[in-house]
């Protein structure tokens, strides 16, 4: 059964002066099984482009995988045709499991649209769903914006 006709993924909107998008791509084929059944879909493995060199970096990034794993890539590197925003109740969702840093969030970002846009509560989901470490957390937690509460909360949540 196929649900709809998109495909589940994230846009990245990086600073190339900070990190390449081939960088990126190193990122993307450490993160999931680029070797592994991919079938369209909502869970189609894919690496989209906005330009031509995009395209050929996406393109010579797959074939150097596959040269050093010996292994056909499936991940397919497509155009970026459309992105849409998913629905507000899949929106940070892993962060909205704490209420007590929604509630804090929600004071700083009334409009839940900003809330979505925000920076902070990417990092903060991120956080929540296990990802980054108590290490780096402690690097970044002063610029967060948090209360000394919300400050403690994230690092009792933070592996």
């Amino acid at each position: 059964m196929r649900i709809g006709d998109h495909t589940e993924t994230v846009q990245v909107d990086f600073d190339p002066t900070r990190i390449t998008y081939a960088q990126l791509l190193n990122v993307v084929w450490e993160s999931h099984t680029p070797t592994g059944r991919n079938t369209p879909g909502q869970y189609m493995h894919a690496v989209f482009f906005h330009n031509d060199r995009q395209r050929k970096t996406a393109l010579a990034s797959k074939q150097a995988l596959e040269q050093k794993s010996g292994q056909t890539v499936t991940t397919r590197i497509l155009p970026v045709r459309t992105f849409t925003m998913a629905e507000g109740y899949h929106q940070k969702y892993i962060l909205k499991q704490h209420a007590g840093l929604v509630r804090e969030l929600t004071a700083i970002y009334p409009d839940h649209r900003d809330l979505v846009a925000s920076t902070v509560a990417a990092r903060l989901n991120g956080y929540a769903g296990g990802y980054g470490t108590k290490d780096q957390l402690a690097r970044e937690i002063e610029a967060l914006g948090l209360s000394e509460h919300g400050k403690a909360l994230v690092i009792k949540m933070a592996r």
